[in-house]
C-alpha cells in the first residue's frame, strides 16, 4: 500500500524511520480503554431495567415505549462501540515517518490530516510500555513538547504527540535521542566553528558560587 504520508515528507529530507501501529496491539488498548467499565455498568443497568419491565404485567402496553427509550438512554455503549468498530478506520489511517528533519504523523477518523514537528520543537522524548504493549511485545515513543509549542485541545488539555504500539520501540527511541543530540550540538558548534576542545567541558561545579 502506498504511503499517503510520505508525499508529505519534503524532497531535501531524508528518512530513516517509517511505520504503522501493531494491529493486535492497537485494537485491545481501542476495546479495553477507560470507557468499557462505565458501558458495561450502563448497559447492566439498561438489560435489568428491560427484563423487569417486558416480565411485568404491563409489558404489553409499555413495551413500545420503554424499548425506543432505551436504546436512547444506552447511547453511552453505543458510543463505546462505534470508538471500538471505527478502530480499524483510524488504524488505516495512522503513519508515522522519521526524517533528519523531524517527525511526521497522520491520524484521523472520518477525515486525514498530518502532523509535522521538527527536532527543535521536541523537548524530551519518553519510552513507554502499557500492559498491551507488553503483551504485544511493543512500545510508545512519546514526545513531550516545549511549552511555546505545545498544541491544546479545546478543553485545554495538551494534544499527545506520539508513535504508538511500535516493535522497534527501543530503536526508535535511541535514534531520535541521538538525533536530538546531533542536531542541538550542530546548531551550539556548527561544524566550521566548533572548537577542537573546550575547556569548559571540566568545568568543577561549585554550589556556593550560586548562593545569594
Amino acid at each position: 500500500m502506498e504511503s499517503r504520508l510520505r508525499s508529505a515528507v519534503n524532497d531535501d529530507e531524508v528518512v530513516v524511520w517509517q511505520g504503522k501501529p501493531h494491529r493486535g496491539c492497537f485494537i485491545l488498548e481501542s476495546i479495553f480503554n477507560p470507557l468499557l467499565p462505565f458501558a458495561l455498568l450502563w448497559a447492566a443497568i439498561d438489560v435489568t431495567i428491560l427484563l423487569v419491565t417486558m416480565r411485568s404485567e404491563a409489558a404489553g402496553d409499555m413495551q413500545f415505549m420503554i424499548i425506543p427509550f432505551l436504546l436512547l438512554h444506552m447511547m453511552p455503549v453505543w458510543i463505546y462501540l462505534f470508538g471500538v468498530i471505527f478502530s480499524a478506520l483510524r488504524l488505516s489511517r495512522i503513519e508515522y515517518i522519521i526524517t533528519d528533519a523531524g517527525v511526521y504523523i497522520s491520524g484521523g477518523l472520518f477525515s486525514y490530516s498530518y502532523e509535522f514537528k521538527p527536532f527543535a520543537e521536541l523537548d524530551t522524548v519518553v519510552m513507554h510500555r502499557g500492559i498491551f504493549d507488553q503483551m504485544c511485545k511493543c512500545g510508545d515513543v512519546v514526545f513531550n513538547r516545549a511549552s511555546a509549542t505545545s498544541t491544546t485541545t479545546q478543553n485545554g488539555q495538551v494534544k499527545k504527540f506520539a508513535i504508538i504500539n511500535i516493535s522497534d520501540y527501543e530503536e526508535v527511541y535511541r535514534m531520535v535521542k541521538r538525533m536530538q543530540r546531533d542536531i542541538h550540538s550542530d546548531t551550539m558548534f556548527p561544524n566550521d566553528y566548533r572548537p577542537g576542545s573546550n575547556s569548559g567541558y571540566h568545568t568543577e561545579y561549585d554550589p556556593q558560587n550560586f548562593k545569594k
